[in-house]
């Protein structure tokens, strides 16, 4: 439990020391990797931010040892609530009714569907076809970057309303959702015979690939949108995004069977459809800036 509270506490604080360091950077693009690499690098502040993510990491590892996984994914979901309180007091990020009352549902929707687990009867499976998984991470990953780049092209418009980035972090989450399968298609070659054997059979699978694509693609297209947008709201979307793409796909993927009981089945639909449905009616734009009366004029300064 302490460990589990211990990751969420480092999460939180590394996406928001990110987050600060990004706001004194200049502007960053992924059409530039390069050179956002080169600035976040030197940033002292974004550095601390890494190292608290990967010490947040470290910590989930001794979570996942010790604890059930649908306990640990339980006290993990509370993660999103800590963030937008850390990116309130820290960052001065403000959130609107609307946005409060989406985060309260999408993390209903997450315990509904950690709820649904029961670990007597689910199966965790090991494997998967290969043509199965590529079936479904490349278009996922082809998703993912033209729905960035979309939003990209908007956000270069003159004219544009100011977004909220629910874009950014839905692309990002596809991103993340790919690596997640890819990790856990890692994890199953790690019981072969032997370290070699091990290593054979990852470099003779999909999954180190994947990695690759998805690291270096999420790392540079997460900070150029964790710059642009709140991360009181990119985080939990992309969070969002990211387990119920592991938890849909996954399961269908490794062949592991939707719960046999009522309950459990109903909770993990319901829960599925209610974060689905949060994402698609959250406010796509910030409110624009307030604008004077007419007929009054702008007083500027002598």
């Amino acid at each position: 439990m302490a460990a589990a509270l211990m990751a969420n506490t480092l999460y939180s604080l590394g996406f928001v020391l990110e987050k600060r360091a990004l706001t004194s950077l200049p502007e960053v693009t992924i059409r530039e990797p390069a050179r956002l690499l080169r600035l976040v690098l030197g940033s002292p502040l974004w550095i601390g931010g890494s190292l608290a993510l990967a010490a947040g990491f470290a910590a989930q590892l001794v979570v996942y040892r010790t604890l059930p996984i649908a306990a640990a994914q339980g006290i993990f979901v509370s993660g999103l609530v800590l963030l937008v309180l850390l990116s309130s007091r820290l960052l001065g990020e403000e959130t609107t009714g609307r946005e409060r009352y989406a985060l309260g549902a999408i993390l209903g929707a997450l315990l509904m569907v950690v709820l649904s687990l029961d670990e007597r009867t689910d199966t965790v499976s090991q494997a998967a076809p290969y043509p199965l998984i590529l079936l479904v991470c490349v278009p996922s990953l082809a998703a993912g970057v033209w729905l960035y780049g979309s939003a990209e092209r908007r956000a270069r418009h003159r004219h544009r309303m100011p977004t909220t980035g629910v874009e950014y972090g839905v692309a990002v989450g596809l991103l993340y959702g790919v690596s997640s399968l890819a990790i856990k298609g890692v994890s199953s070659h790690l019981t072969a015979s032997g370290p070699l054997g091990a290593v054979t059979g990852i470099l003779r699978s999909p999954y180190p690939y994947l990695l690759l694509f998805t690291g270096a693609f999420g790392l540079v297209m997460s900070q150029a949108a964790l710059q642009r947008c709140r991360a009181s709201l990119i985080v939990p979307v992309c969070t969002t995004v990211t387990c119920l793409f592991t938890a849909v796909l996954g399961t269908l993927s490794f062949g592991e069977a939707l719960p046999h009981d009522p309950l459990h089945l109903a909770l993990r639909l319901a829960g599925t459809a209610l974060a689905v449905t949060v994402l698609l009616s959250m406010p796509r734009h910030d409110p624009s800036p307030a604008q004077p009366p007419i007929g009054t004029k702008e007083l500027t300064p002598p």
